[in-house]
């Protein structure tokens, strides 16, 4: 090849490379973008705090169970007709949650929007492995991937805050329709064909069993959290879950060309990046859910403000990332990762410490910075690991089984912290309601508006018929709501400091080197 002809297939993969992580920040970018609208939700639509959960798990929880199918699935028939289907999937439920009048019509067109992202996000990291052959421009390609992926984690509460504060909840989905119909002729355009020459056979029966095995395994832990886990028709759930995964993995044992060949987790470095990457995601988000939560709805934050206090987080993540790459390239990566994960998980630690007492603006900052450097340094590595350790055909396969793994627990953070949150504060309000000597009557009626945020709007109402109750009653509120928080975020730093001894074990340089 020519020196000329040279830089112009270098220039034509940069632009291929845009528009791919173009796609990967839009998608990711919902993954967080609501957690600014919840208070703005819970005053128009009066949404529980259960059905807040529902709103921001359905995108994560579809994304998530059919991930790995349309990886394969692009692998077979062509990763770019799944990825442009996917786009055209996003669109139309971005348009359906613009106009949509409750918050069941909301909840499905964010299940939509997760359709559409599962197709198209795959494609992204599999495309990449194919236009980068060389090793070296291959692995600053990934860095800049896992930066995009990092940037749009941290920039969702921040663009969520600015066009909430502009707009209300609905202009999150114009912003997303608008994205989607510029980015989708540059994708026509400029994203080449390529697909798997010796995928085989389309794995019928794995493209079945597996979102059903995970969807309805997510879907149960979700459910089991208001109706019990004892509940028949929640353990029903849990009984298909364990049939139809038990069967999954038989099936592409079996299969010669498995969407997700289970052979593949006995490579420690790829299942342990896996792991590490549902931990991190699973207590990172308890940040950008929890914390913005308690900021709206105890401390009145504006959207503009957590939009603003989100910034230095978005920052350090994608210095970090950009930092973790070269570290990674002299290092290795199971020291980044490890440390990244030790930093995140006090980032995540201190903010529970910064919401104690009188909250200042500066101390919240520094700790959520530092959760978003250590979360920055940790996904660079975890990315690269577990795309290194399959083999360059099954790009699609590595690529949709890590973006599972961070979607799954990103569900699951939110559906078990949330659930947490919602059972300490309920625990919490009920002892002080009966240490102030509130009249037993009115604990299921506090309770709810809590938990549906319209205690603000029947306050005065209350006041003028219970008069000194109601002081009482949202101190004691405002109280159980913190407890709530504290102890779910403590929880998360546990989990996140735990997946970087899991790293550590995992990424181990001979066992990366040689896998």
């Amino acid at each position: 090849m020519s020196l000329v002809e040279s830089l112009v297939s270098r220039a034509g993969s940069r632009r291929v490379l845009y528009v791919l992580t173009a796609i990967l920040f839009l998608t990711f970018l919902d993954t967080t973008i609501m957690s600014v609208a919840l208070a703005d939700l819970q005053a128009t639509l009066h949404t529980s705090v259960s059905d807040l959960q529902w709103i921001v798990n359905a995108y994560a929880l579809v994304f998530a169970a059919l991930m790995l199918a349309f990886g394969t699935l692009g692998d077979r028939i062509g990763r770019k007709k799944v990825m442009l289907g996917g786009v055209g999937v996003f669109i139309a439920g971005s348009l359906f949650g613009a106009l949509a009048p409750n918050t069941g019509s909301l909840i499905a067109a964010r299940a939509v929007m997760g359709l559409g992202a599962a197709a198209c996000e795959p494609g992204t990291l599999s495309v990449i492995r194919q236009i980068y052959p060389d090793k070296g421009d291959r692995a600053r390609a990934l860095g800049l991937w896992a930066a995009i992926a990092g940037l749009a984690l941290a920039m969702g509460p921040v663009l969520g805050g600015i066009l909430v504060g502009l707009g209300g909840w609905p202009a999150i989905f114009w912003f997303n329709l608008a994205a989607g119909v510029l980015i989708l002729p540059l994708a026509l355009s400029v994203v080449p064909e390529s697909s798997d020459p010796e995928g085989g056979r389309a794995d019928v029966a794995g493209f079945i069993l597996g979102p059903v095995a995970l969807g309805t395994l997510v879907f149960a832990i979700i459910v089991g959290e208001t109706a019990g886990y004892t509940a028949p028709h929640v353990l029903a759930l849990f009984a298909i879950a364990i049939v139809t995964g038990t069967v999954f993995a038989f099936v592409e044992h079996r299969s010669s060309a498995p969407m997700l060949n289970v052979d593949y987790f006995r490579k420690l470095p790829f299942s342990g990046s896996l792991f590490v990457a549902f931990c991190t995601y699973f207590g990172v988000f308890s940040i950008f859910f929890l914390t913005a939560l308690y900021l709206q709805i105890v401390l009145g934050y504006t959207a503009f403000r957590i939009a603003a206090l989100f910034i230095p987080m978005a920052l350090g993540m994608i210095i970090a990332s950009a930092f973790a790459g070269r570290w990674v390239a002299l290092r290795g990566p199971q020291l980044p990762v490890a440390v990244g994960c030790v930093m995140a998980a006090a980032g995540v630690l201190l903010t529970d410490l910064a919401l104690v007492g009188d909250v200042t603006f500066v101390p919240l900052v520094l700790s959520l910075t530092l959760a978003g450097i250590g979360f920055g340094v940790a996904v660079v590595p975890i990315t690269s690991v577990a795309l290194s350790s399959l083999p360059a055909k099954h790009s699609g396969m590595a690529a949709s089984a890590t973006t599972t793994s961070r979607e799954v627990g990103t569900v699951l953070g939110v559906a078990v912290l949330g659930s947490l949150f919602s059972t300490q504060l309920t625990e919490h309000l009920t002892r002080r309601l009966v240490e102030l000597e509130i009249p037993f009557e009115f604990h299921e009626f506090i309770i709810s508006q809590v938990l549906t945020g319209q205690s603000s709007q029947t306050a005065a109402e209350a006041e003028a018929l219970y008069g000194p109750i109601v002081g009482k009653a949202v101190a004691a509120a405002f109280d159980a709501v913190h407890s709530g928080v504290s102890t779910s975020l403590l929880v998360a730093g546990c989990v996140i400091f735990f997946s970087g001894i899991i790293a550590w074990v995992s990424f181990a340089s001979k066992r990366v080197a040689t896998e």
